[in-house]
């Protein structure tokens, strides 16, 4: 029986997502921690809100938005933005026929969530989740431009601005919430559309407060702070007025979820749009893209990676290998291979820092790596050259190690050797993880580390087949034992790289959504060039086979080997392009002009964007 004296301890007021909204109770010894926006101390004095410790969100009624854009200009105006960016967008989705038409606006900017994946994903540590209202704060001068947050944010809250080379976002505007203020978008709404508050508490003149509605984002990804109100009969199907591929289809009402037990919107789930492209096309062009750098980077240190292993492992393996690659028999070629292998390397990360847009603060990219999957490959990856680099002068140079004691001397190359080839494939697995981004269905799948490990097999393979057989076979040497003995490892990277190809258009088609929208471009708008891959995959696993079994001997098999690294190099050239080119990131709507990529290209081919209003850069970065 329980004592009637006995105080009863108040249980925690827990969100909808199940965790405490009180942040001063989770973690305490953040209390002391100054309250920055960008840099500068928020106020010489603490706020007086009595919820200053609570987290606080929007609360969004679709019901009543009129797209007016005043929550727009007032967010610009307040923080000074120029046209081409905007922290918070108006978007458009439209159901229903003609003359029952109905048009949903929908004004969203940083969600401020319970578990923001830019902060864990940030290299750089630009960004903080305070205990003051929960706010996620991103500091731009700490930020040095990967734009790696706007690839994990499930919501375009992250804005990377080109011309600065910095990403900025939506602040919450706790300058005004510390001076007892609302934020500037809720002051400016017209149409009472725009809440905020503690986030579990439904603002007054609201009816509702749920978790989703048609268009947002899956809420299990980041646990956002954002609340909606949305009470009118919704039709079966939504389009979106952008250039994004896909609609919202309403579901089952036993499917639904992320919503609360009284919301009285259905569930939507996102489809591939109709009106798509339906006949398989090559749009060779469309190849081309931002992330040109990481192309080459990713293929250039796979390709590293993969023939440093080969190199170093080969020749203590197999004494077949070590007629042609061991440093007894053929110091010289060796030499100059290991010389190209950290020449590539060195381009290849000096590439990779073109992909900021502050490349001088390079350095910074390690700073996380506590969280940061990106540190952890930048931190391996250096690592994995400087230790092949080191190696390479070793074994070139035996001088190097001369003052040492005997042991030691014959010790470092190998140990050198053995650390790069552990951090190799650790490096690779690192950047691995990189990819595994829920905002990116594409690439949210073990596919994305199969291609990457059956690259470095495939180019590691068929270049040390290739330098070291032309060197063999100017001196004399028979060469079809060696060539043969790479055809397995060759071999292997094409049946892991089918085997993950495979599993992925399984994984999309079950997965639906953005997942089934990129499966789509692949069969459609890139569907030649991907029927041209599979045929250059078939090619080149014959020819491997061929090597495996019944190896050609002297200059023909020299050809033919030759023939399949270009072969391969173009074939996982490719391959990289498309991996960027075809994924679908979540997103939330935009309008029929600003935010539509459709309409940027339009405005900078006609001339339109020259004019700055119009609120588009010339130039991408």
């Amino acid at each position: 029986m329980a004592n009637p004296h006995q105080t009863e301890i108040p249980k925690p007021k827990l969100s909808r997502h199940g965790t405490n909204i009180a942040l001063d109770e989770l973690y305490p010894h953040l209390i002391d921690v100054p309250l920055e926006i960008n840099a500068y101390a928020c106020g010489a004095s603490k706020g007086k809100n009595p919820n200053r410790y609570k987290q606080h969100g929007f609360h969004f009624n679709a019901d009543n938005c009129i797209a007016c854009h005043a929550c727009e200009s007032a967010c610009s105006e307040k923080n000074d933005l120029p046209p081409h960016m905007a922290y918070r967008r108006v978007g458009v989705i439209e159901g229903g026929t003609y003359p029952d038409v109905t048009r949903i606006n929908i004004s969203m900017a940083c969600n401020h969530c319970e578990d923001p994946v830019c902060l864990k994903g940030c290299p750089t540590r630009a960004y903080t989740k305070y205990l003051e209202y929960g706010a996620v704060l991103q500091d731009p001068e700490i930020c040095f431009g990967c734009g790696y947050c706007t690839w994990v944010c499930p919501y375009n809250a992250p804005q990377l601005d080109t011309e600065k080379g910095q990403v900025q976002k939506c602040n919450m505007c706790v300058d005004r919430l510390e001076a007892g203020l609302q934020p500037a978008c809720v002051d400016a709404c017209l149409g009472n559309a725009l809440d905020f508050g503690v986030i579990d508490e439904i603002p007054k003149k609201q009816q509702e407060a749920v978790l989703n509605m048609p268009s947002f984002t899956n809420p299990s990804i980041s646990r956002p702070n954002i609340r909606f109100q949305l009470k009118q009969t919704l039709p079966d199907r939504f389009h979106r007025m952008d250039d994004a591929p896909v609609s919202y289809d309403q579901e089952k009402p036993q499917n639904r979820a992320f919503t609360s037990a009284s919301a009285a919107q259905p569930a939507f789930k996102i489809k591939e749009k109709e009106s798509g492209p339906s006949a398989a096309a090559w749009n060779i062009g469309k190849l081309r893209s931002r992330e040109d750098p990481l192309v080459l980077f990713t293929l250039i240190s796979q390709f590293a990676v993969g023939a440093f292993a080969l190199l170093f492992l080969l020749p203590q393996w197999s004494r077949t290998a070590a007629v042609l690659l061991s440093p007894q028999n053929n110091a010289v070629m060796l030499g100059l291979t290991l010389f190209v292998l950290v020449g590539l390397q060195s381009f290849a990360l000096v590439l990779s820092t073109l992909h900021l847009g502050k490349p001088q603060y390079f350095y910074r990219a390690m700073n996380n790596l506590r969280h940061s999957w990106v540190s952890r490959e930048i931190a391996t990856m250096g690592a994995f050259y400087g230790l092949m680099t080191a190696y390479t002068f070793v074994s070139v140079f035996p001088v190097l190690t001369a003052w040492l004691p005997e042991t030691p001397a014959k010790l470092a190359p190998i140990m050198l050797g053995a650390g790069a080839g552990i951090l190799g494939p650790l490096g690779l697995y690192c950047m691995y993880r990189c990819y595994r981004i829920p905002a990116r269905p594409f690439w949210d799948h073990w596919h994305s580390g199969g291609v990457f490990f059956s690259s470095a097999l495939i180019l590691g393979s068929t270049a040390i087949g290739t330098v070291f057989g032309l060197s063999g076979l100017a001196k004399g040497e028979e060469i079809a034992p060696v060539l043969r003995l790479l055809a397995v490892f060759l071999a292997g990277g094409l049946i892991l790289q089918q085997i993950a190809r495979i599993q992925l258009l399984s994984y999309l088609k079950a997965t639906g959504e953005e997942a089934a929208v990129s499966r789509m471009r692949m069969e459609t708008v890139f569907g030649k060039i991907n029927r041209a891959r599979f045929y250059t995959w078939a090619l080149l696993m014959g020819a491997t086979l061929v090597f495996c079994f019944f190896p050609p001997a002297g200059a023909l098999g020299m050809t033919a080997w030759s023939a399949i690294f270009l072969i391969a190099v173009a074939h996982e050239t490719v391959g990289r392009a498309l991996f960027y080119v075809i994924v679908v990131p979540t997103t939330v709507p935009r309008g029929f002009f600003w935010g539509n990529q459709t309409f940027e290209s339009l405005a900078r081919t006609s001339g339109l964007a020259e004019k700055p209003q119009v609120g588009v850069l010339l130039d991408g970065h």
